[in-house]
């Protein structure tokens, strides 16, 4: 685990339309990835309703509805978050896999950034410390929306 994430940096979030699809797989950590990137959003400045939350079934439709969210509305950056655990097969490496290059997929097609906020993890403890202990990944997340949908702006103009 890289606990060097880069220091964040103060971005006024007012301007900016945030989009976040969550999977609905392992409820209470994809749950808390979500309040996370939320108050951190709304910390920033980003309204209420320039928030838009959308909930699938798993991971493996994250790119699907993220690609559906884009094409009904605008925004600045969609956040995709979902937490995947290694069981007795790798199922959850295919998954993880499959979703990571149909997230960059969309992203590129779109020309808006996707943030790939799935949380891979060996085991449960794991996943709890990325999602609910001492690794805050949803303010990682929330922080690297914000510097990509900045930079959107700014290199659009």
């Amino acid at each position: 685990m890289s606990l060097a994430a880069p220091g964040s940096l103060s971005i006024d979030g007012k301007p900016f339309t945030v989009g976040i699809v969550a999977a609905r797989y392992n409820p209470e950590l994809v749950g808390a990835l979500v309040e996370q990137v939320s108050a951190q959003l709304v910390a920033a400045g980003v309204k209420n309703k320039s928030l838009v939350v959308e909930r699938v079934p798993g991971s493996n439709e994250l790119p699907v509805a993220v690609r559906l969210l884009l094409k009904k509305r605008r925004f600045d950056v969609v956040v995709a978050l979902g937490v995947l655990i290694r069981g007795d097969t790798i199922h959850y490496e295919l998954i993880a896999e499959a979703v990571t290059h149909a997230l960059q997929t969309v992203a590129l097609d779109a020309g808006v950034p996707v943030i790939n906020g799935v949380v891979v993890a060996e085991n449960q403890a794991q996943a709890e410390a990325r999602c609910r202990g001492p690794v805050n990944r949803g303010a990682e997340f929330a922080q690297a929306a914000l510097e990509m949908a900045q930079l959107k702006k700014r290199l659009s103009r």
